[in-house]
């Protein structure tokens, strides 16, 4: 897909036009899952294995402050299990503080090539150390040492953090990288789970699960509903 751009002064750019969605399938209530984590492992298997979308992991985060003032980037899902979906931080990040403070979140996986997206909203929680512990070690030797080196979010010095890593790696040598305390995983756990397919003429397929009120976190139950596009 690509868009036509118009520039009719020197600070405005409109955008013009947008290739039509085109999804060759068709998404209802009655199509889907029962559960919508495995509606997603479904979609997100799919895509994987078609191979088009590259990155099928990268998801917008978006946390907020208490006061609500939103902040959104993207990062990489790492898990999408029973309870949520889980990605790793530096809990000293903005976004590792407004989890802490704010407990609440939203995710969005674009998928522009097979005309698909999923937003999720949910609840945060954090992993198990034991958890955290098994990925970290999973994770390249340099991506260990940059957490330790990185205070993440924070204004520093050209050149700071790459002498920083270089010390640490001096100081690690060939032992075992730990777990820093300041740095772990998040699970989303979600409260709403909306499953988008594109169609021509703007009239897409929305389908939307929110999880029933007072519905236990080990098996919740799901209001399934078609949404105006």
């Amino acid at each position: 897909m690509s868009s036509a751009i118009a520039q009719p002064t020197p600070d405005t750019i409109q955008i013009l036009a947008h290739e039509q969605y085109d999804a060759p399938e068709s998404l209802t209530p009655a199509s889907v899952a029962p559960d919508p984590l495995a509606q997603f492992r479904a979609w997100f298997t799919a895509v994987a294995a078609q191979g088009t979308v590259r990155e099928p992991e990268a998801m917008t985060l978006c946390t907020a402050t208490v006061a609500g003032v939103p902040s959104a980037r993207v990062v990489l899902l790492k898990q999408a299990d029973a309870r949520g979906f889980v990605f790793y931080t530096n809990h000293t990040s903005r976004k590792g503080r407004e989890l802490a403070a704010n407990p609440h979140a939203a995710l969005a996986f674009y998928w522009r090539e097979v005309h698909r997206q999923v937003r999720v909203v949910g609840r945060a929680e954090r992993v198990s150390r034991a958890e955290s512990e098994e990925y970290f070690h999973s994770r390249p030797r340099g991506s260990q040492v940059g957490a330790w080196a990185s205070r993440q979010s924070s204004a520093v010095a050209e050149g700071e953090v790459q002498a920083r890593a270089d010390a640490l790696a001096q100081r690690f040598g060939e032992g075992e990288v730990p777990l820093p305390d300041f740095w772990g995983g998040w699970r989303i756990v979600p409260d709403e789970v909306e499953f988008w397919l594109g169609k021509p003429s703007r009239l897409h397929d929305r389908v939307v699960y929110t999880r029933e009120e007072g519905s236990p976190d080990d098996a919740p139950r799901w209001r399934v509903e078609r949404l105006a596009p």
